[in-house]
């Protein structure tokens, strides 16, 4: 496996608890109904969080955004965030997890009386599921960097298919992730509704070019956490910073450029389309930034909010 995902496999991982509508069962017991509405249509929001040394990182975003995204879709998760920050607590307790992990939190609208789109057809019970997992960026992925193909499907608006909620509904970024893969590169890279690059499948990004850093307004990419830390650690440091509509041609004239995500971080990019980018990996700023969002990250372990 390639790509910011790219990650070690752990044994440890087999014998973790799965928490799953308040009970916590073995990887081969978590299971939902064929009936569930996000296996049905993929009608449900998520998280992905990271714990580092013992601390669920910048959980308070985190769970912001989850609400927000549930709100949005007219979801009741049906617990409120103390209970919830509970349940992960609980499962990391239960597997004795305190550095290194990764979760992933999914709540959907549930079981329906029968497989249709009708929200109204739920039972009124949400599935939720905490899976956390001994995970780690693979090392070699920082001087390796990834290779970036342009996808043809293009990031959409708010008003058509909202890219700031963390929906269940995925296909459209497999479809651009399978472009890439079959052209042989790792990731894609997407552009909006009006030619201008905004984010990759999986990932925000962003370029630096004389030693700016730019990166998309943020009109139709992710909003993604990581991103925003990267932004306000670009404001914080004097780091010259531009949020705008960029074509391909800019681009591609970049020294070097990277991607940001919840588990990978900061992730160097080595080409775009074919185009090695010049600086070695990673490059400078790529270098001074991922030291910059680490301290962060300690920081946020010594003095949470």
């Amino acid at each position: 496996m390639a790509g910011s995902q790219d990650f070690a496999d752990d044994p440890r991982n087999a014998t973790a608890r799965i928490y799953l509508n308040g009970t916590l069962v073995p990887r081969a017991e978590a299971k939902v109904s064929v009936f569930d509405a996000g296996f049905v249509l993929g009608d449900g929001v998520w998280e992905g969080l990271r714990v580092h040394h013992g601390r669920l990182l910048f959980l308070e975003a985190h769970l912001d955004r989850l609400y927000a995204g549930a709100r949005a879709i007219a979801l009741d998760i049906g617990m409120s965030r103390e209970e919830l920050t509970d349940a992960i607590r609980r499962t990391l307790d239960a597997n004795d997890m305190r550095h290194g992990v990764h979760i992933r939190l999914m709540v959907t609208r549930g079981p329906k009386k029968a497989p249709n789109q009708d929200p109204r057809n739920a039972l009124g019970t949400p599935t939720i599921v905490i899976i956390a997992e001994f995970k780690e960026p693979s090392p070699a992925i920082v001087t390796k960097g990834l290779s970036l193909f342009t996808s043809t499907i293009r990031c959409t608006p708010a008003d058509m298919f909202d890219m700031r909620i963390n929906s269940h509904s995925r296909l459209a970024l497999i479809l651009a992730l399978n472009h890439a893969i079959a052209a042989g590169a790792d990731e894609a890279l997407m552009l909006d509704p009006h030619g201008f690059v905004s984010s990759c499948n999986a990932t925000n990004f962003f370029f630096v070019r004389g030693r700016e850093v730019c990166t998309s307004t943020g009109d139709f990419c992710f909003n993604g956490i990581t991103r925003d830390n990267v932004i306000a650690l670009c404001r914080s440091e004097h780091i010259p910073l531009r949020l705008g509509n960029f074509s391909l041609a800019e681009i591609y004239g970049a020294e070097e450029a990277f991607v940001t995500g919840t588990f990978g971080g900061l992730t160097p990019v080595r080409e775009i389309d074919g185009r090695p980018l010049p600086a070695a990996l990673p490059g400078p700023m790529t270098a001074r930034l991922r030291e910059l969002y680490a301290a962060l990250k300690d920081s946020d372990v010594r003095h949470p909010q």
